[in-house]
């Protein structure tokens, strides 16, 4: 009897140890699950990292919006707007500005001058949140740089029929420009257009096409003639170029270095 009952207990307690090691691999898998969910959660998190609903998100610290001519919009940031992927929607350009204090300095004639450099963010309407196309925080020069005997260039940015455009004029020493096209996940420049006076009279225009692998040269043969009867006289010059690969926006150092005459 006493043998039954030790075999009953012996059974009773194996059982037992069965049903709590079942219940703790059964809570371990519980507890696996959660974990796996949570990190398929958290792998989905990098959709849209770049896209935000208010264009000022997209700043980076120590940067502000710099002052453009363009116009304030009504949420206080400066922006140009126009479509540069061709679906219907406005999107937007941002000029921003550094501020580090020890870029501002003190000149003698010109009293105080923050001479941080700016930059550009273009950004992709997605209709109800922006996505980032293109960025380069430092690509430009100060405003407020000098300019030796005359001022510094003034820069200027559009969106025209889906390209961007960057342009720099120097009154009447001339004007020259770059053209970005949205594509390949960047801006890329497509167009290069220079034009060189010298007051009111053309000395030369350049107008290359990166696309085509063309440039175009347009002397001006009565350039040294400034007469009252003055009459422009171009001859062009159509000649091949070579480009091995076509240059981003986000990739370019300092406008200052980008020259093709």
């Amino acid at each position: 009897m006493k043998r039954v009952v030790i075999f009953l207990a012996f059974t009773f307690a194996l059982q037992s140890c069965k049903n709590e090691k079942q219940k703790s691999v059964e809570t371990q898998s519980t507890e696996v699950q959660k974990e796996q969910q949570n990190n398929i959660t958290v792998d989905h998190s990098y959709q849209n990292t770049e896209g935000k609903k208010n264009p000022n998100d997209f700043i980076p610290k120590g940067y502000v919006i710099n002052k453009y001519e363009g116009g304030i919009s009504a949420e206080g940031w400066n922006e140009i707007k126009g479509d540069l992927n061709k679906d219907g929607l406005e999107d937007i350009v941002l000029i921003i500005k550094g501020t580090d204090k020890s870029r501002v300095i003190k000149d003698e004639n010109r009293g105080e001058l923050d001479r941080n450099r700016r930059g550009i963010i273009v950004l992709l309407n997605k209709g109800n949140y922006y996505e980032l196309a293109s960025k380069n925080y430092n690509c430009f020069s100060s405003e407020n740089e000098d300019g030796g005997v005359y001022f510094a260039p003034e820069l200027s940015v559009s969106i025209e029929k889906g390209n961007l455009h960057i342009d720099y004029g120097h009154g009447r020493y001339g004007s020259w420009g770059y053209t970005f096209r949205y594509q390949n996940g960047d801006m890329e420049l497509i167009g290069y257009d220079s034009y060189s006076s010298r007051g009111p009279v053309p000395q030369y225009e350049v107008s290359i096409n990166f696309l085509t692998k063309k440039k175009l040269t347009k002397d001006n043969l009565n350039k040294e003639d400034d007469g009252d009867h003055y009459e422009v006289k171009y001859k062009d010059t159509w000649e091949p170029i070579k480009v091995e690969q076509l240059i981003k926006l986000s990739e370019i150092r300092d406008f200052d270095e980008l020259e093709f005459n």
